[in-house]
């Protein structure tokens, strides 16, 4: 992709109205742009990078056996009154239709999808069986803030599994915990499986943790085995209840939550089965939230420096940047560098073209670093002299002139 096709807006300073290190660098780089509290676009950017994150995730819920289905956002009143939610869950976007007809903007899904499958699930033959969405909810949160971090409308993806019997829901529990740990481990963030309050659904439940000053939650977290427990559940022991090794206290970004359901949402919309022995039976459930769009705010918070942001190469915009330097006043560096970059694209390099003319080394220089392509790639008159090529990672300080060959080895070229 050409630079000046693109539309990438980086800005010379952060917005002053911000104070979290993704809400500025975010800002700054281009990759989102701010409507109201809580409420953002995401630029041409940001979507490649929220893309990459949802693929992964993807992915890795259909290897666990989930289907991915797509619900509704605009609710009813009736099915929010059925578990009565509508009255006492204060976060709820509520409207109201000409006609008088009342509504939701769905913060969550249970009361979509218990609806959906009271219809659908008869028999013990039917289970068991996981469904999963990405898709934008809604909240009415009243201190909207840190970016990407906390906001009245952002993304999540919610998997929701149903089965015969909790020990069969236990199993798929697990299996999840380990798929949280592979996508989070794909994503480039170390997040520590933390023991958590269950709350209005159960007695136990785990959170995914990323240890970053801008947490809202304080986690005790070992540093010999990396397990955790949330303060909210802890007196602050000084060690660890597996192993025996020393705890840390620490601010935490949560990015993931899993719990087992009890049968409350079953219990409201009569979601029963008929079992081995013909008698109805309430349909075990659990449910595992993972917000996308916080895990792009958290890796920001975790991969920055003073010069911009430092994306995991799984979820960069793009793999690598090309520069020229000098194009004004030589059309050979200008006509190399198009040569490289139809190269690359040929090879199936996904590469970003700064192909701007009226920039100098500087700006470029400086917009590479705040977007935070994992490698920058350098086409000089200088480098045109050598036979060679500049490369450079963006968490490195070293600058290495290398072959043409060596080049697109490094970057992976598929030919």
């Amino acid at each position: 992709m050409r630079w000046s096709e693109f539309f990438i807006k980086t800005q010379r300073y952060p917005p002053a109205d911000e104070e979290s290190a993704n809400a500025k660098l975010l800002a700054q780089g281009g990759f989102i742009g701010k409507l109201a509290s809580g409420i953002y676009t995401f630029l041409p950017l940001g979507w490649r990078v929220l893309n990459k994150i949802e693929n992964i995730v993807r992915e890795e819920m259909s290897l666990a056996g989930g289907a991915e289905l797509l619900m509704p956002s605009l609710h009813p009143k009736e099915i929010w009154t059925v578990t009565g939610r509508w009255d006492s869950l204060d976060i709820l976007f509520r409207l109201k239709t000409n006609s008088g007809s009342e509504y939701a903007l769905g913060p969550t899904h249970e009361e979509v999808l218990y609806a959906l499958l009271a219809h659908h699930v008869k028999s013990y033959k039917d289970l068991p069986f996981s469904l999963y969405q990405i898709q934008t909810k809604f909240r009415n949160e009243p201190r909207a803030k840190s970016g990407l971090l906390r906001g009245r409308e952002f993304r999540m993806k919610d998997l929701y599994s149903f089965h015969e019997s909790d020990e069969d829901r236990d199993l798929y529990y697990e299996t999840i915990k380990k798929t949280y740990i592979k996508i989070f481990s794909r994503l480039g963030l170390n997040a520590i499986l933390t023991e958590a309050p269950g709350g209005t659904f159960s007695e136990r439940s785990h959170e995914f943790q990323v240890i970053a000053e801008a947490g809202e939650d304080t986690i005790y977290y070992c540093v010999k085995c990396n397990l955790a427990v949330n303060k909210e559940i802890a007196a602050g022991d000084s060690t660890c209840r597996k192993c025996g090794g020393a705890t840390e206290e620490a601010k935490a970004i949560e990015v993931g939550n899993i719990f087992p359901l009890k049968e409350k949402y079953a219990r409201d919309f009569n979601l029963v089965f008929k079992n081995k022995s013909g008698a109805n039976q309430l349909v075990s459930a659990g449910c595992y939230g993972l917000g996308t769009s916080r895990v792009m705010g958290a890796i920001v918070e975790v991969a920055h420096d003073e010069q911009g942001i430092i994306w995991p190469e799984n979820i960069a915009p793009f793999k690598a940047e090309l520069i020229t330097l000098g194009s004004n006043g030589s059309a050979n560096v200008s006509k190399e560098g198009e040569r490289i970059y139809k190269k690359m694209l040929a090879n199936g390099i996904d590469v970003l073209y700064d192909d701007r003319r009226e920039a100098g080394a500087g700006e470029k220089f400086k917009d590479a670093d705040l977007i935070g392509v994992p490698r920058r790639v350098v086409i000089s008159a200088e480098t045109m002299k050598k036979k060679k090529l500049e490369i450079k990672k963006r968490n490195g300080k070293k600058m290495e002139l290398v072959s043409e060959e060596k080049l697109f080895k490094t970057l992976g070229a598929k030919k």
